[in-house]
């Protein structure tokens, strides 16, 4: 079936459409060895498209990255309010990726991108409890709040599993939690903390799985290493 080449190109996870209409009013892209006009469509069964001479295959490679999400980003790749998106930050990696679980508008750090549908199951189906690591600066009854985080709670007709938590850092003024959950209950930690009574002033993830945020500077993003994948889809 023919569909447009911008459309095409993205599903196929080599550029987003934009970045695909950028590539074909710069000629870089052919339909049948001919340079593709903007607007063209194509069909992929019969057609062989091309991209700086490459035909495409008809499986696009797995990828997936790691980027550190800054607050005040939602995990989308689009979004009707207008706000800023996880895709304008990796729309330079040359595929369509798609976010694996969600990180809030107010949440920060670690953040995998793949095209890889089965990695994405795999790393969000709470039967595979694959862990996830936030740091949390809160304030409130610390003491009395952790003997609730540890064990199973109801909110909100929701049952939450236990969470492993420590305190990384009492200050004066508020304290550094670590956080470990299996779960993965939309905005489950904030959720969790409002329950035990604790406000939540910075909620950072830190780990997935075996990847752990490190360094990576805040808005960057980098690929995965061949142990990373090797690791996340070991129980696949």
């Amino acid at each position: 079936m023919e569909e447009r080449l911008s459309k095409l190109l993205s599903r196929y996870g080599v550029a987003s459409r934009r970045q695909a209409e950028e590539w074909i009013k710069a000629g870089r892209v052919t339909v049948n060895g001919v340079p593709a006009l903007l607007g063209q469509k194509a069909d992929d069964a019969v057609d062989e498209v091309a991209v700086d001479g490459i035909p495409l295959t008809k499986t696009p490679p797995k990828r997936c990255l790691m980027l550190h999400k800054p607050r005040g980003y939602v995990t989308t790749l689009s979004d009707e309010q207008g706000r800023p998106t996880v895709a304008e930050l990796v729309k330079d990696c040359g595929y369509r990726l798609y976010p694996v679980g969600r990180l809030d508008l107010n949440s920060e750090g670690l953040l995998l991108m793949t095209n890889d549908g089965d990695l994405a199951n795999h790393l969000t189906h709470p039967s595979h409890e694959v862990e996830k690591e936030y740091q949390v600066r809160v304030t409130g009854p610390v003491r009395r709040a952790l003997p609730m985080l540890r064990k199973p709670m109801e909110i909100d007709g929701e049952q939450m599993q236990g969470a492993r938590v420590d305190v990384v850092r009492a200050g004066r003024d508020s304290t550094v939690l670590s956080f470990v959950i299996k779960q993965g209950k939309n905005r489950q930690v904030r959720r969790m903390c409002k329950a035990a009574g604790l406000t939540v002033h910075r909620l950072r993830r830190v780990r997935e799985g075996n990847v752990l945020l490190a360094d990576l500077p805040v808005g960057s993003w980098r690929w995965l290493t061949e142990d990373e994948l090797e690791e996340l889809r070991r129980k696949l």
